[in-house]
């Protein structure tokens, strides 16, 4: 039955894209299509706007105009669906055998290593110490983990971010991924497991000054408040020039 009442409107000119708003909805109502959020069925929206507050460019209002009446059935349905769609993660690793899922700790030899002849002016040494480095692939048990200072780059921070090995990557654990093309939730999850059981002792989250990044910083954020765990958490924005723009320390 249509009615007239609250709901959500999706400014399409305004979005971004970075899916800050599909975190924050409790009902399953918004998806991401052809790079936009939307309301997949107005009988998903309750109309209370709890998605407003975490979008960076304004896209999201409350109006008021002719609606299907919410539906609490249908809401239990989409969080069914939804859950059925997330891949099945018995484990924190992969079970495809790709040689990415391996974990190396390759900071203790790098004395050992032998030069290789380039063509080309030799770099600085990589200050990595472990593999591997995508948030996906690192198990929330790692080794490299434990009491370890860790550092959550942005999947764009490497390429504009010059000095990243010397000032940022030096002496931390690392762990990438991309806010707007994975899946946040498995980040969250992911990010909760190891501040719960990794014994970590520092976050320092890195992204760029572009809209779809900031996802990333609220990942952390929520993955870290999920666990209960009271660790330092410290957020970084870099500039499509490579400059720090802004650092600030969470409480």
């Amino acid at each position: 039955m249509k009615l007239i009442r609250k709901i959500i409107h999706i400014d399409e000119e305004l979005c971004n894209g970075c899916g800050q708003c599909i975190l924050a909805c409790a009902e399953g109502t918004l998806k991401l299509v052809d790079g936009k959020a939307k309301v997949i069925s107005d009988n998903l929206c309750d109309g209370l706007g709890a998605c407003l507050g975490e979008c960076p460019t304004g896209a999201l209002t409350i109006e008021q105009r002719e609606a299907e009446e919410f539906d609490e059935t249908a809401v239990e349905k989409r969080l069914a669906e939804i859950q059925r769609e997330k891949p099945e993660q018995k484990s924190d690793t992969m079970p495809c055998g790709c040689p990415s899922t391996q974990i190396m700790d390759f900071g203790a030899r790098k004395a050992d290593r032998p030069p290789v002849e380039m063509d080309i002016e030799p770099l600085s040494e990589s200050e990595l110490t472990h593999w591997p480095v995508k948030i996906r692939l690192v198990p929330s048990n790692a080794p490299f983990l434990k009491n370890a200072d860790v550092l959550i780059l942005a999947d764009c921070v490497p390429a504009a971010y010059s000095d990243l090995h010397k000032n940022l990557i030096k002496g931390r654990a690392v762990m990438m991924g991309c806010p707007k093309f994975d899946d946040a939730q498995q980040y969250i999850d992911k990010i909760e497991k190891i501040c719960r059981h990794g014994g970590i002792k520092r976050l320092t989250s890195v992204i760029m000054d572009v809209p779809c990044c900031t996802g990333l910083h609220s990942i952390v954020r929520k993955g870290r408040e999920a666990s209960g765990v009271n660790i330092p958490l410290e957020e970084i924005i870099i500039d499509r020039r490579g400059r720090i723009t802004e650092k600030r320390v969470i409480s």
